[in-house]
């Protein structure tokens, strides 16, 4: 009997060792395979602030929170389970997503860079002028919904690129693990920015001239973290995207674009010192101007080629 009891006992520990070394691959795997999408989540923490602004300071923060649980949604409901499907039936499928996931960022961030030279401002639709505010929040609310399905769809699509050579429910915690992470990340960060203005509007009124002077200094200066955080994500898309398509020619042999990159940066790293930043900012820089080459005849397409059709 109890020769019994050790034996399951030691059956229960050996059990437990396989959990905590399963836990530890999908910790490690979600670690490295999170890394690999922060330019996503940079654009990420950059658009969605959008959508909160301009309705009254108590429901910006019920606002990021409905946005949150759709992000979630995205994630767990359609993008894993997706994701799942396709590394177990269709493998070959993941570099050719990224790849349009890649083209996409391209697009969006190229289309912003047009926009901020050309000085075109989206106006408001004279039907979304006429909405009840309820009705405009629920409106702004599914579009940053649909915004985060594809920019978390993308960031899926990277995780699983880089843990598609491991164990099926590996993947599947690694990619749990990192949904959750940046959804509570990126959406904490969006609630401190939308009501960053409100705590420095608090702090302005304390008698303290340090602390009203920090709440002054937030007031004043968030307008222009909101500017930085666009160019940073519109920086990001283009990188990322960019670096995604170089990946995907190589790993289709299509070696010149890649070689062609790979080399400047090789050349840029030789900088005595800082030879380690200046190859990094070198490859990014490289990966930014294929995005662009591949953004710039996207926009055309999509903007200029339809409205002429329209005209005739």
């Amino acid at each position: 009997m109890a020769s019994g009891l050790v034996a399951l006992l030691d059956d229960v520990a050996g059990i437990a060792k396989i959990a905590a070394a399963s836990i530890d691959d999908m910790s490690a795997a979600a670690g490295k395979a999170g890394s690999k999408a922060v330019g996503v989540v940079v654009d990420d923490a950059a658009v969605t602030p959008g959508y909160a602004m301009g309705f009254t300071p108590d429901r910006e923060l019920p606002i990021v929170f409905k946005i949150a649980m759709g992000s979630l949604r995205n994630k767990f409901f359609f993008l894993l389970p997706g994701a799942l499907l396709l590394s177990a039936f269709a493998p070959w499928g993941v570099t050719p997503l990224l790849m349009m996931g890649g083209a996409y960022l391209c697009f969006e961030a190229t289309e912003k860079i047009i926009e901020a030279f050309t000085h075109h401002d989206p106006v408001d639709e004279p039907e979304e002028l006429a909405l009840s505010s309820a009705d405009l929040e629920k409106e702004k609310v599914s579009g940053a919904i649909r915004t985060d399905l594809i920019l978390s769809g993308e960031i899926m699509a990277i995780a699983l690129a880089d843990v598609a050579d491991r164990p099926l429910a590996v993947q599947a915690g690694a990619l749990a693990l990192v949904g959750l992470a940046i959804t509570i990340g990126v959406y904490g960060v969006v609630g401190l920015i939308v009501k960053m203005d409100d705590i420095g509007l608090h702090l302005a009124e304390r008698r303290s001239r340090l602390m009203a002077g920090l709440g002054r200094g937030l007031v004043h200066g968030m307008p222009k973290v909101m500017e930085l955080l666009t160019v940073v994500g519109t920086a990001a898309m283009l990188w990322v995207g960019g670096g995604i398509i170089v990946h995907g020619l190589e790993h289709f042999h299509l070696e010149t674009v890649p070689h062609l990159v790979e080399g400047v940066s090789h050349w840029a790293s030789a900088v005595p010192g800082i030879g380690a930043v200046t190859g990094w900012v070198a490859m990014a820089m490289g990966s930014a101007v294929v995005g662009l080459l591949i953004g710039a005849p996207i926009v055309a397409v999509m903007h200029f080629w339809p409205g002429k059709k329209a005209a005739h």
